[in-house]
């Protein structure tokens, strides 16, 4: 089975924990989606995040996801706690981007961004909220566009339209698409891996919407390793639950 480890980071209040939860219930994980709000939230358990209602600390969790083994990290969106977000994002394989559809790139996205890249970080790109009134998906990939950079890929449209414009970015893409009019699931992970195409997915965390094609996504293109039996591991922090010495 596969492994990767992957991590939500956003911008406080764009629904990151939220997504979380939608991720961790589809996977069967959870029976019941908790929210952030209602201090109910399956990560969220440290009790000055339930009486603030924002992740504090960062928290991990784990899911199978068709033959992929996840390790899934929640991390704080609010800039006090980058910190603890920063520290996260040394042992990932992959981020989901959460944004906001009504409010865009904000200026903590933009130093989200920067460490991703600092840290090499493969990331997708969730644009969550779609939902409400004035969210704009071509609103928000002009704003990623404008002010993260390039390689931003609408994926929610027909597979040729994605090939077309993934291909822009990665010369190997390009080759293949021009060869057979398509790109293959290899080629694609290889691109996302080298942060040259950020795959970008549409839909509402708090309403289930878009969270499978996000999750199908993860399960084909995240980078991953095989299982090989020998232990290796990275600490990136170490904390205490009280419950034992």
């Amino acid at each position: 089975m596969k492994k990767t480890v992957i991590g939500i980071i956003a911008h406080v209040d764009s629904g990151k924990t939220t997504l979380s939860e939608a991720m961790l219930y589809l996977s069967g994980k959870i029976r019941k989606v908790g929210r952030v709000d209602h201090g109910d939230a399956f990560l969220d358990t440290d009790m000055i995040e339930k009486n603030r209602g924002i992740t504090v600390f960062s928290k991990p969790a784990e899911f199978e996801y068709k033959n992929t083994s996840f390790t899934l990290l929640d991390t704080p969106g609010h800039v006090d706690f980058s910190a603890e977000t920063e520290r996260a994002l040394q042992v990932l394989d992959l981020a989901v981007l959460v944004i906001s559809g009504t409010d865009g790139v904000q200026s903590h996205t933009q130093t989200l961004w920067r460490l991703l890249k600092r840290y090499n970080v493969p990331t997708f790109v969730f644009v969550n909220k779609m939902d409400l009134d004035g969210a704009d998906k071509t609103l928000v990939m002009n704003s990623l566009e404008g002010r993260l950079g390039s390689g931003f890929v609408d994926f929610c449209r027909m597979k040729s339209e994605v090939a077309e414009d993934c291909a822009l970015f990665d010369e190997n893409i390009m080759n293949e698409f021009l060869e057979t009019g398509s790109m293959s699931d290899k080629i694609l992970s290889d691109a996302v891996a080298h942060r040259k195409v950020f795959p970008c997915f549409f839909g509402s965390a708090l309403k289930s919407q878009g969270i499978e094609k996000l999750m199908n996504a993860l399960a084909e293109l995240a980078p991953c390793v095989y299982d090989s039996g020998t232990f290796g591991a990275k600490v990136y922090k170490i904390s205490e639950d009280g419950a034992h010495a």
